[in-house]
């Protein structure tokens, strides 16, 4: 079965191209190619890209749904169009800029329906690009302060024993398979963030509400990352500076909330701005300053959306 079929579909792929129309067809055609074990849907949301994907893309895989959204909201509100519209009993969150090698979709179905507790489960995610090592097998917990932790197995060759499924404290947002009821208890992606740390805060969202995260290695979906940012650019340091923050203060408790924005804003930031000062990348040590006080103009933290 697959996305033409009449069955209401068991999952939901839901996926964003903002500018991104070659990686979109090269998803949607692995996800056509590979799987036949459940019947699913594809929905594609163009987050205001400069041409309009949604109708080409709509007219070149009839099967599919389209939807264009004339605002560019961000990582988590693109998602969150194609979240409402998904039929499927689970959706999942794919990066249009991957792609897949074989079905392995039952393995995903089976973790997250082995215990009732279980509320999403991220596949093993490996790069694209020879040597094709592993981006993502899973994570270390967060530091309370600083806020640091560790992708396990990142850049390392996929050895055995990264295939043990193991409880998480985040997924990954590349590629993201959840129970639809959570949407019910949690509500959508936060959209504060717009991009980066949307996922972590939504994840600990699950946990705070007693759900249980799984890392499941026997899918491996290949991610080309970093096509729509570059790894020192400055949009990818606002947000990540900015959202650092508006995570500390949205999940951490007590005096830890305080102590670690004080950390972001006494130590972290400064560092960052002065490093970047003296290699003169003036517009990345300006994005961490500019990230700081924009996270001060947010009037309602705790929201999950704008107004």
């Amino acid at each position: 079965m697959n996305s033409t079929s009449t069955n209401k579909p068991i999952i939901s792929f839901v996926t964003i191209s903002y500018n991104g129309y070659k990686d979109t067809c090269e998803l949607i055609e692995s996800l056509h190619k590979n799987i036949t074990s459940v019947p699913y849907e594809i929905i594609v949301v163009d987050n205001a890209s400069k041409n309009n994907d949604a109708k080409t893309l709509q007219k070149n895989y009839p099967t599919i749904h389209a939807i264009r959204s004339e605002h560019n909201g961000g990582f988590s509100a693109g998602n969150n169009i194609g979240i409402k519209q998904a039929k499927g009993k689970y959706i999942f969150l794919i990066n249009n800029d991957t792609y897949i090698e074989e079905d392995n979709l039952q393995s995903l179905i089976e973790r997250i329906e082995s215990k009732p507790e279980i509320g999403a489960v991220s596949p093993k995610i490996k790069f694209s690009f020879p040597p094709q090592n592993i981006q993502y097998a899973g994570y270390t917990k967060l530091s309370p302060i600083t806020l640091r932790n560790q992708p396990i197995g990142f850049d390392q060759p996929d050895h055995p024993q990264y295939n043990t499924p193991q409880k998480q404290w985040y997924l990954h947002g590349a590629a993201l398979l959840l129970k639809k009821e959570i949407i019910e208890k949690v509500g959508t992606m936060p959209e504060l963030f717009f991009l980066y740390y949307e996922e972590l805060d939504w994840t600990t969202q699950m946990r705070d509400a007693g759900y249980e995260l799984w890392y499941e290695p026997r899918m491996t979906v290949f991610h080309k990352e970093s096509q729509s940012t570059g790894q020192a650019s400055p949009l990818r340091t606002y947000y990540l500076t900015r959202n650092r923050l508006l995570y500390a203060y949205r999940n951490l408790k007590g005096i830890n909330r305080y102590l670690s924005i004080i950390y972001q804003i006494g130590i972290a930031i400064p560092k960052g701005y002065i490093v970047n000062l003296c290699k003169r990348n003036n517009k990345v040590a300006n994005a961490h300053l500019q990230g700081a006080i924009d996270f001060f103009k947010i009037e309602d933290k705790n929201a999950q959306h704008y107004e």
